[in-house]
């Protein structure tokens, strides 16, 4: 068999053919592995909503989304209306993304059907190992930022800003960008029609 020429046209026809070949083996590995990787997100997330809702047996009767405008560009929220297995409302759960120190911050919020918090999982974050990374603990009940069962009617800030909420230690924008993840999911969850319903029966309840 004749050995190939070393010309810069053959060394171009075998890196064009490896990068062709590759590419289709990527191509392949890539299907393989989409099914796989969207149920992983799917579960994550239905995880998520048990979690911050907490509840177990919970089902989401209805999927919202709200585009707000917030400093002068338009955010999106999803909102997963929640109800336990007997059918009672039990509140939603609320997709946030603002900007943090290294990137996005991705929140998902639970709120019952009066607006209090009930607790909070980080979808995605981009925020320093050991610092603004502890935020998917520091907010939880019990520990020194517990935001649980607060009602972001009057915003959240953190206590240097003259708010009521301790900001994780040297990672004051982290804490700043994930109250106002919280904040956000709040209004664009008050702007629904089931948020509404809510409100107006508990007023009316409350004027009986």
């Amino acid at each position: 068999m004749k050995k190939l020429e070393s010309t810069l046209t053959n060394m171009v026809l075998v890196l064009t053919g490896v990068a062709v070949i590759m590419g289709g083996i990527l191509a392949y590995v890539n299907h393989l592995t989409e099914g796989p990787i969207a149920e992983q997100k799917v579960k994550a997330l239905s995880d998520g909503i048990k979690t911050v809702m907490c509840a177990a047996d919970i089902n989401v009767s209805k999927t919202d989304t709200v585009r707000q405008n917030v400093s002068g560009k338009e955010l999106t929220y999803i909102i997963y209306n929640t109800q336990d297995a007997q059918g009672k409302d039990l509140g939603a759960a609320v997709e946030s993304t603002t900007g943090g120190f290294g990137g996005d911050l991705k929140v998902l919020v639970g709120f019952d059907t009066d607006g209090k918090i009930l607790g909070y999982t980080l979808l995605e974050h981009a925020e320093t190992p050991g610092l603004g990374a502890k935020a998917d603990k520091w907010f939880q009940k019990g520990e020194k930022g517990d935001i649980i069962g607060m009602d972001p009617k009057e915003p959240l800030t953190v206590s240097k800003d003259g708010g009521q909420v301790n900001a994780i230690t040297a990672s004051t924008i982290t804490s700043r960008a994930f109250l106002l993840a919280v904040n956000n999911a709040y209004n664009a969850y008050k702007a629904t029609p089931a948020a509404d319903a809510h409100t107006g029966a508990t007023q009316q309840k409350n004027n009986n």
